[in-house]
């Protein structure tokens, strides 16, 4: 397969990203070179998401653009979607590969030959069989990696297809994960993003195994002590999951930052119910409390769905009231859509999708103004700012250890540097305007 041209194409979260990278260093190690998406390529590899509607039309898409770069290349469709409906995946024209759970990270061992199928292979396991552990690490740009740490979920929440997709909670093993974090940092990179399905599991299910070798705070702590790298970022963690001790630890890390994202999906408890969530409003106020007392200037970012089976106008006001109160930096707002073989699915008082629409354009608009009020109450604070690769009209941007995001004018000398600098005004695009009061800090 020597010089044969591989590209990717990733959908969905974080996890999907550093599962692409580890996929993409296995075509690297059979001798493919890798190209851009939009390139002409022999393989064209598209990691799917299934979580939202959305992801599954935009999978026809991508095949059909794949397609005008080159009709006659192998299309391969790994990920969640390749898992929960492979038939269908496969029936889309141009596809000749389809690869489930387990399948995809051995993805070069299906591809002795890359004439076109006339209909697309599927190979994909019973999701039971997904119970053994593949670590993996991506470089999203030259300043920061997302590193999985865990896989799975054993949680029963009613609207989520995912452990039918990725199967039962595990996790990588300690020395695997340390392993990686210092190959990441021996390649320059400054910040890590913790990544899994449902991270605060970590420790459960090592290859299947039920029992907890080590706690997310045992992980937290040992990758605090991980040389080079100089941020470490938890990417989401359930609320009911992130402990006290966690929290109290990031406090004083000087690795860990002061960012969290907290999945809460209804500030209803009866929908919580519904969605079989595993905490109440109360221990959500609780978590974010601790966090603020601990940490007053950190960002606090949500998940929240709208629109779930059974929410009415006093539902949605009730979560919108509670999020408007809660000392929170931004949302991510969810529209619900039915998922096939989930409980949620099969629920009455269904909601009308225009309703829907607007209690989500509702929600976007208060995480906007939650967004500018926490940027605002940061204006006059000194931070370190983690400079990204790219130029965007004449500026540089990067991201403060708090998540707030800044410009300045573009200098490719700041690319992948930290720099002091002081937050001093808003500008109209709603970055922040810095001074900077330091030189780039020690590498």
């Amino acid at each position: 397969m020597d010089n044969k041209k591989v590209a990717f194409y990733t959908l969905g979260c974080k996890l999907n990203f550093s599962e692409t990278s580890t996929i993409a260093r296995s075509f690297k190690d059979e001798g493919f070179q890798r190209v851009e998406f939009d390139e002409k390529a022999d393989i064209y590899v598209i990691n799917t998401c299934s979580v939202t509607d959305n992801a599954d039309k935009r999978f026809k898409t991508i095949v059909k653009h794949a397609q005008k770069t080159n009709e006659d290349a192998f299309v391969v469709g790994v990920g969640c979607y390749a898992q929960l409906k492979p038939e269908e995946l496969a029936d889309v024209d141009g596809v000749d590969l389809v690869l489930g759970a387990t399948e995809k990270f051995k993805i070069t061992d299906y591809l002795n030959d890359l004439t076109k199928n006339e209909h697309g292979e599927v190979h994909s396991c019973e999701i039971d069989e997904a119970d053994f552990y593949v670590g993996a690490y991506s470089f999203g740009d030259r300043t920061r990696a997302f590193l999985k740490v865990q896989d799975g979920c054993d949680y029963k929440c009613t609207y989520c297809t995912i452990p039918l997709a990725r199967g039962i909670s595990r996790s990588d093993k300690l020395e695997n994960v340390l392993k990686n974090a210092a190959e990441i940092s021996a390649k320059g990179i400054k910040e890590i993003v913790l990544t899994g399905v449902n991270i605060g599991d970590y420790g459960k299910g090592e290859f299947g195994n039920k029992k907890h070798e080590h706690t997310f705070l045992d992980l937290v702590k040992a990758l605090d002590e991980v040389e080079g790298i100089k941020r470490l970022r938890i990417s989401s963690i359930e609320p009911n999951l992130l402990k006290n001790e966690t929290i109290d630890f990031v406090a004083q890390s000087e690795t860990f930052v002061p960012h969290f994202h907290i999945p809460l999906q209804s500030g209803s408890n009866e929908i919580l119910r519904q969605m079989r969530r595993r905490y109440m409003k109360e221990l959500y106020v609780d978590r974010v409390a601790r966090i603020k007392y601990t940490m007053p200037d950190a960002c606090i970012g949500v998940d929240v769905i709208v629109g779930f089976p059974g929410e009415t106008d006093e539902h949605f006001l009730e979560t919108y009231n509670f999020l408007n109160e809660l000392d929170i930096s931004y949302l991510h707002v969810f529209t619900y859509s039915e998922r096939d073989n989930t409980p949620a699915a099969e629920m009455q008082e269904v909601v009308p999708t225009k309703v829907r629409k607007k209690r989500s354009k509702m929600l976007r608009g208060l995480s906007a103004k939650k967004r500018r009020a926490f940027y605002e109450s940061q204006i006059g604070n000194q931070f370190t700012v983690l400079f990204e690769g790219e130029n965007k009209e004449g500026y540089i941007h990067g991201f403060t250890e708090n998540y707030v995001k800044i410009k300045a004018p573009w200098d490719p000398e700041l690319v992948n540097t930290l720099h002091h600098v002081k937050l001093e005004k808003i500008d109209e695009d709603g970055l922040v305007r810095v001074q900077f009061i330091s030189e780039p800090l020690p590498a």
